[in-house]
């Protein structure tokens, strides 16, 4: 059995931690400053913690090659499966038209421009990003918006500004699945711990866009909306990631956001207008019925019933009864954890849980078969739907799955735990920096779930090596990263391409959301601080 060396280099931690690191470091200078692709940057950075579980930490060769592929697996099922079979659900509502009812549907209500970055950039945002995720609500809610009439600018800032309450449990609760994987923390604690940090923050979140829009007057004049949909949407976001799990948390808060909205439009309607410097013109928008709306919502109520039937309060105990059980082979128990990382000396468990009935992408593939059937798509539109989505991940998922491997790497070779004890210096204050480095991980990798993979054990051995809650750590990093998500340079580009905009606007777009950014991922640090300090009971 191989053991553990957390001072692998002349026994000193300064510089063992500076080794450590080389992975994190070329992974980040890929992304930032040579400005790489993610998937080119990832296996840049897998090559990197390759090389230094072999020559600094002296991991055997088979020892390594298998701790990659067990990484891999896990980031392509089911992390990555339900990556693809949420997008594929995009792209059927895409290709079949009702796309368009749905964007109307919303643009319909009202042309007041706070009222719609409210139900659009935020709620709807947030809907997309719980059914697809990784960059598309950007890309759709700033198109969105710009194809109402706003400026390219005002529509890509915005949509990133809005693009931060749902990130966490963004795709199915992608973000969450990856940190349990990585950290093997309970699910359902670690969905809670997520949701307790980001409810207060979503809360205040649709007040502080149409304030960044347009002032207090502008605030003052849709603050009834504000409230509403701020208090729909963290009261639900609270909830479900507390009692259902993390699947399903953004479907539902976005839903009760834009029901909320709905409602309070029919009896309500701010006695101001505003309008935005270089506002184009209201367009004018087709006459659809409320059955023709109703089915061009239907792959997303598909995938709302069919997520809650695979949850584990109704059909997952039985479907997990199917998952088969691997002991990864040249892994499981052949690397030993040693002090101060863990108590005492103890093997390594490396077991792989294949969830194919019950993994939530199954679910999300049975919602995009309904919806081609409802939708009346035709078998060979539907496999053309399929290819074309194959195509458009190969990527993604390859970035995935080598994240993934990196991640799984620096964790069973003994460099996180490295990390970790270096972290562990800076002692009370911790918790605040908890938060700082999910959005770190987020603002360089553009990804809270790749920031999981990356930094998630990292948070739960330097929790450890400072008596401090493991799961409120580990949701700290999730709950930081979504502000980082903002300034990524991924999201930047997308904002950008989904609405024209001109490069001199991409670099001013860049400024203008950094220092919402670190405000609020200062806001995120100063919650987990309250929670780690003030009421450690509130803590999962």
């Amino acid at each position: 059995m191989w053991q553990h060396n957390y001072l692998p280099v002349g026994d000193s931690l300064a510089l063992s931690s500076l080794v450590a690191a080389i992975p994190i470091f070329t992974l980040l200078i890929m992304l930032a400053v040579v400005r790489k692709a993610a998937w080119i940057s990832a296996l840049t950075g897998l090559a990197a913690a390759v090389a230094v579980a072999l020559f600094a930490y002296r991991m055997p060769v088979p020892l390594v090659v298998s701790t990659v592929f067990f990484g891999a697996a896990q980031g392509l099922f089911p992390i990555g499966w339900v990556v693809f079979t949420a997008v594929l659900l995009y792209n059927i509502t895409v290709k079949t038209g009702k796309f368009e009812v749905v964007k109307n549907s919303i643009g319909s209500l009202t042309d007041d421009r706070r009222l719609q970055a409210l139900l659009i950039a935020f709620a709807f945002g947030a809907f997309i990003e719980g059914a697809a995720g990784f960059g598309t609500p950007v890309a759709v809610s700033a198109a969105m918006l710009t194809g109402l009439g706003f400026s390219s600018f005002y529509a890509g800032g915005i949509c990133l500004l809005a693009n931060t309450a749902p990130v966490a449990f963004g795709s199915i609760g992608i973000p969450v699945l990856t940190l349990q994987r990585v950290t093997g923390l309970p699910l359902q604690s670690l969905s809670a711990g997520v949701g307790r940090i980001c409810a207060p923050i979503s809360l205040i979140i649709p007040a502080y866009l149409v304030l960044v829009m347009g002032g207090w007057k502008a605030l003052r004049g849709v603050l009834p909306a504000a409230i509403v949909c701020g208090v729909a949407f963290s009261g639900t976001q609270f909830l479900v990631s507390n009692f259902l799990g993390p699947e399903l948390v953004d479907i539902l808060a976005s839903l009760a956001a834009l029901g909320g909205l709905v409602i309070m439009l029919k009896v309500w309607k701010p006695k101001d207008e505003f309008h935005f410097p270089g506002d184009g013109p209201i367009p004018v928008r087709p006459h659809v019925s409320v059955g023709e709306t109703l089915l061009a919502w239907s792959p997303f109520i598909l995938l709302v019933v069919c997520v809650l039937v695979w949850s584990p309060f109704v059909l997952k105990p039985v479907l997990s009864k199917q998952n088969v059980i691997i002991n990864w082979p040249g892994l499981h128990n052949l690397v030993q954890t040693t002090a101060p990382v863990s108590a005492t000396a103890a093997p390594y468990g490396a077991r792989y849980t294949f969830e194919w009935l019950s993994a939530a992408g199954t679910a999300c593939l049975l919602a995009a078969i309904l919806s081609a059937v409802v939708l009346r798509m035709s078998a060979t539109t539907f496999f053309g739907v399929l290819g074309s989505t194959v195509r458009q991940l190969v990527f993604a998922e390859l970035t995935i799955g080598t994240v993934l491997g990196l991640a799984i790497l620096m964790n069973y070779s003994g460099a996180t735990g490295t990390l970790g004890m270096a972290f562990a210096g800076t002692g009370a204050i911790f918790p605040f920096f908890s938060a700082l480095l999910g959005w770190l991980g987020v603002f360089l990798t553009g990804s809270d779930t790749s920031a999981n993979a990356l930094f998630g054990n990292l948070q739960v051995v330097t929790a450890n090596q400072l008596h401090m809650n493991p799961i409120l750590m580990a949701s700290a990093n999730s709950s930081g990263g979504v502000m980082g998500k903002m300034i990524s340079l991924q999201s930047v580009a997308v904002a950008s391409a989904a609405t024209a905009m001109t490069s001199a606007d991409e670099s001013k777009l860049f400024r203008f959301t950094l220092r919402h950014s670190v405000f609020l991922a200062c806001m995120i640090g100063l919650v987990v601080m309250f929670y780690a300090y003030v009421m450690p009971g509130w803590a999962p």
